[in-house]
């Protein structure tokens, strides 16, 4: 069976409807590309499992790569949904329960639901899924900063 190359993995996504965001820095930037497509129930954010995410001797995702998936992935939902207010936020809280696993080249997912949200706390979850199986059930609490942070010059 012949290996399908990254690329084309990417042009497969793009022609099912993903759009590729373009996020490069820090480390947000290293566990990605991500994927994102917009669905009339919300967002979903993708990840294709490389070998840098991977259990490489048995060839599953890695557990802290799913949960690092999982806390960026969670952490877009709060700025889809809260949108300007939300670009400074950190996550407070973040539970992963692990129910499968997901294997290199698999393409998993997340849609991100925000269940309840305060002033400053946004409340989220959701299921990581490789296919229809899901691998993960996460869920976490996000601080919104209002300028809090400012950025190093």
């Amino acid at each position: 069976m012949a290996m399908v190359s990254e690329q084309e993995q990417f042009t497969a996504l793009e022609q099912a409807g993903w759009v590729k965001m373009d996020i490069q820095q820090g480390f947000t930037g290293y566990i990605g590309p991500y994927w994102r497509k917009q669905e009339e129930q919300g967002t979903t954010i993708g990840l294709l499992v490389a070998e840098r995410h991977a259990n490489t001797h048995i060839g599953s995702l890695h557990g802290g790569a799913l949960m690092s998936f999982a806390d960026i992935g969670l952490g877009m939902g709060v700025v889809f949904a809260m949108g300007e207010k939300a670009q400074q936020c950190v996550t407070t809280s973040l539970n992963t329960q692990f129910v499968g696993i997901a294997k290199m080249g698999d393409f998993v997912t997340l849609q991100p639901e925000v269940v309840r949200q305060t002033r400053q706390l946004v409340f989220v979850r959701g299921l990581v899924k490789s296919g229809d199986k899901v691998i993960a059930n996460v869920d976490g609490i996000w601080k919104l900063l209002e300028g809090e942070l400012k950025r190093p010059d």
